[in-house]
């Protein structure tokens, strides 16, 4: 979405933003893992992203949000994860051979579309998830797949990752279904393999 966003960068949206005032960051380290989950449009950008992200992470992976918190306008701190570049992050996924980030898509269905360079942790997040009952697939063409090596979910150690962008309509459900949530959760966790 870069040619829609309204900043180039992290430094640039920091120059217009208050943090505290219109986003926050919110993470947790665990040195033990080298694991991170990661929501960098959380908040109220792409909503239940961040619980979703530090639902999946737990008490045992690192995660990482960046949280919109504006009374209105939020998707202006929308910074596309190719040029996504909050230094925490990256200081935070430097360490961690898996990274995986959580999105939300817009429209109704109830699609889950798993994107990013690790052919191998992208291909167990997809079978895990469509064994728990969720419409999974694999995309890693256009601009929602993930692949590009800037992509924040690529810039860990091993330079891949794995990316799930999920479409409102599936957020919604999982927001109001705490069954549903906790499958979600537990099957992307089931693929972390630490």
């Amino acid at each position: 979405m870069a040619n829609e966003d309204k900043y180039l960068n992290f430094e640039d949206l920091a120059r217009h933003e208050a943090e505290g005032h219109d986003y926050r960051i919110v993470s947790k380290v665990v040195p033990s893992s080298e694991v991170a989950i990661l929501a960098p449009h959380g908040g109220k950008i792409e909503f239940l992203t961040s619980e979703l992200a530090r639902s999946i992470a737990g008490a045992d992976h690192n995660y990482y949000t960046f949280e919109g918190m504006k009374l209105s306008n939020n998707r202006e701190l929308h910074v596309t994860s190719s040029n996504f570049d909050e230094p925490q992050c990256l200081d935070l996924i430097k360490s961690c051979r898996q990274v995986i980030t959580m999105h939300g898509l817009e429209g109704g269905v109830m699609e889950i579309q798993v994107g990013g360079r690790d052919v191998d942790l992208r291909a167990r997040i997809d079978a895990a998830l469509r064994k728990a009952g969720f419409d999974s697939k694999v995309e890693i063409t256009g601009r929602y797949g993930g692949a590009d090596l800037l992509n924040i979910c690529n810039r860990g150690m091993l330079k891949v990752g794995a990316q799930i962008e999920i479409r409102a309509g599936l957020r919604k459900i999982l927001r109001g279904d705490p069954k549903a949530y906790e499958s979600f959760v537990n099957a992307t966790r089931i693929a972390i393999v630490d």
